[in-house]
């Protein structure tokens, strides 16, 4: 009864309705950013390899109009915490498969917000790192940044869709441990028989 009484408290809590009552409409929201994030990559991608334009001109979809968005490492940086922690606050909405699936998206991104940490520190300290004329991050030294980007934002998107698929259509098991309505509801294969 102590385990019941906590996770009511707990649902009380901004953090608890995120991942309860409110766990449906902020993965959304979650979604929402990390969409528009991924059509900015696939902008810039279609600038340079389909378009032809040079790499420094293809600035993706808002950089065309604000050139320093794509030069700012800082607003990188952001987005890599922001994607951080929207994966850490949404977790515990998540149970079983989906659960699992969701942490290896966190994790990846862990590792994706290390390389833009780097990236922030090198413009912060105006020193760039291996002897490069411009902020590198480790990866950078053999993938080139667009190319790096979508590998990233694709291997970190992956295992999200694959925790969202589980999350949305759950084993009987797991939907007994969820604590929202993100579940979507089938009809039983009973209930479709009797109908046909």
């Amino acid at each position: 009864m102590a385990g019941a009484a906590a996770r009511v408290q707990d649902a009380e809590t901004l953090l608890g309705k995120l991942n309860t009552t409110w766990h449906e409409r902020a993965g959304y929201a979650f979604m929402a950013i990390v969409l528009a994030h991924w059509a900015e990559h696939l902008v810039q991608a279609w600038q340079v390899f389909v378009l032809d334009m040079a790499r420094p001109d293809a600035r993706g979809l808002l950089g065309q109009f604000y050139p320093w968005l794509v030069k700012s490492e800082a607003l990188h940086y952001g987005y890599a915490i922001v994607m951080l922690a929207g994966l850490w606050i949404l977790r515990s909405g998540f149970v079983g498969r989906s659960y699992t699936w969701w942490m290896i998206a966190f994790w990846i991104q862990f590792w994706h917000h290390i390389e833009h940490a780097l990236l922030q520190g090198q413009a912060l300290f105006h020193h760039n790192l291996f002897g490069s004329p411009v902020p590198v991050s480790i990866v950078q030294l053999w993938i080139p940044r667009v190319e790096l980007h979508l590998f990233y934002n694709g291997i970190v998107f992956l295992p999200m869709v694959v925790a969202m698929y589980y999350h949305l259509l759950p084993s009987a098991g797991e939907r007994a441990h969820m604590q929202c309505s993100c579940a979507l509801k089938l009809p039983s294969r009973k209930a479709s028989s009797q109908a046909a």
